[in-house]
């Protein structure tokens, strides 16, 4: 199975979804993020992951005669590199955008699910603005980007702060 393959599937893209921000997280905590999946779907999925060496064991504890295992995220392998993109064709490249969007449109439907949500507050926004950049000045805006980007990634879990996820589009017009 290709990268491509294994990370547009869209429970497998979910579980990857929940381990981002170097999150550790045991099965029974993957069946509480994702309570609509079918426990023997979710533990599939999983072994697919481990398998594709997109998840790893981080700790493993026996509980109750089973052992339990933490998995984490292998950030190496969890994204579809320019090689991995290149070779897919166009339909292929229709079918992965689709499953992003529609991962996109069900972490929207969950958060407004919630009975605590504020657009506001929780600083929820979706917008598209036009750049007119060379391939120079993109190449520094994407450099720009990613320094920001870095300075907050090393965050780590603590009170007051919460979780954001920033997914983004970029194409030419």
């Amino acid at each position: 199975m290709t990268t491509a393959e294994l990370l547009l599937h869209p429970i497998r893209l979910r579980i990857v979804q929940a381990l981002l921000g170097e999150r550790m997280l045991t099965t029974a905590d993957l069946r509480a993020e994702l309570p609509d999946v079918p426990p023997a779907t979710l533990y599939r999925q999983i072994a697919a992951l481990v398998e594709g060496e997109v998840l790893e064991v981080a700790a493993e504890r026996k509980v109750r005669g089973a052992f339990e295992r933490t998995y984490r995220l292998r950030m190496a392998n969890a994204h579809i590199g320019p090689e991995d993109a290149a070779g897919l064709s166009a339909e292929e490249h229709r079918q992965a955008f689709m499953t992003f969007v529609a991962s996109l449109l069900a972490d929207f439907d969950r958060y407004l699910a919630r009975d605590d949500v504020d657009l506001g507050r929780d600083g929820v926004g979706y917008r598209q603005v036009a750049m007119y950049l060379n391939d120079e000045e993109f190449q520094d805006f994407l450099k720009d980007l990613r320094a920001v980007l870095t300075a907050r990634l090393g965050n780590q879990p603590a009170p007051g702060r919460t979780r954001r996820i920033l997914s983004t589009i970029v194409m030419p017009s």
